[in-house]
């Protein structure tokens, strides 16, 4: 871990209601803690009740995203799509974009591009999921589809200090398997140069992200490079999330 501010970024997929609520309230109390003032916690709810989210958190110091957004900004005729444009005006300060689950929906690093430049064109922080599949890691082809993933996903991005990547391999989110430590450390290190490389003073962030728990943070947590994680399953129940964050920040 490095020594700034941590992230603990919950992703909350296609799951939760205006009840879930209720489950952040441990969440913001922990927040309050002087312990935990380094933790930056942002929610991403569905969609359908960021609003309440926004406004549950509004006096907290917890931040509020979006699991996605369309590739075209503004306002216009595409039934079923939120805009970047929209998110910022509601409130939102972060949008996830390329998650592997979109990406198996048909998103590819060309469209997952033109959403990065959306999001971060109206001032968002953007949670860049990148990641290599299981038959990847087989063919030990990891760094390569980590470089192609990150050249086109972030071409014609400029500056650095709204970038997130989170590191998801497709073969850990949902299977309880995560990298050895000698394997995440490679490709942290991988993704950081290239960052460095590509981005002037780069202040961009790296997570991690991919069966994330309390069991296994303590692992995780000790690799070099990482600025936090996102993390989905674990993190919809407070008292698992609360933990993490606790092992995290000890």
């Amino acid at each position: 871990m490095t020594n700034n501010n941590i992230y603990f970024i919950a992703n909350w997929k296609m799951y939760g209601d205006l009840s879930s609520l209720n489950s952040i309230k441990k969440v913001i109390s922990l927040k309050k803690q002087k312990k935990f003032k380094k933790a930056k916690i942002v929610y991403c709810p569905p969609n359908i009740i960021v609003n309440e989210f926004i406004k549950y958190t509004k006096y907290t110091n917890i931040s509020v995203g979006s699991q996605d957004c369309y590739f075209i900004d503004g306002t216009g005729p595409y039934t079923g799509n939120i805009s970047a444009y929209q998110l910022k005006k509601l409130g939102v300060n972060y949008v996830i974009a390329g998650h592997s689950e979109k990406r198996l929906d048909g998103d590819t690093d060309k469209l997952i591009n033109k959403k990065v430049l959306n999001i971060l064109s109206n001032n968002l922080h953007v949670i860049l999921c990148i990641g290599e599949s299981l038959k990847d890691k087989k063919n030990k082809k990891t760094l390569s589809v980590i470089r192609k993933q990150l050249s086109t996903c972030l071409k014609e991005v400029k500056k650095s200090h709204k970038i997130i990547i989170a590191y998801e391999p497709i073969w850990s989110i949902g299977s309880g398997i995560i990298p050895s430590p000698k394997e995440l450390d490679k490709t942290i290190k991988y993704i950081k140069q290239f960052l460095s490389k590509k981005f002037k003073n780069n202040k961009s962030k790296i997570l991690y992200g991919g069966s994330v728990n309390q069991k296994n943070i303590n692992i995780l947590k000790n690799t070099k490079g990482i600025n936090g994680f996102l993390i989905g399953g674990a993190s919809q129940t407070s008292n698992k999330f609360i933990d993490i964050i606790k092992k995290t920040i000890n």
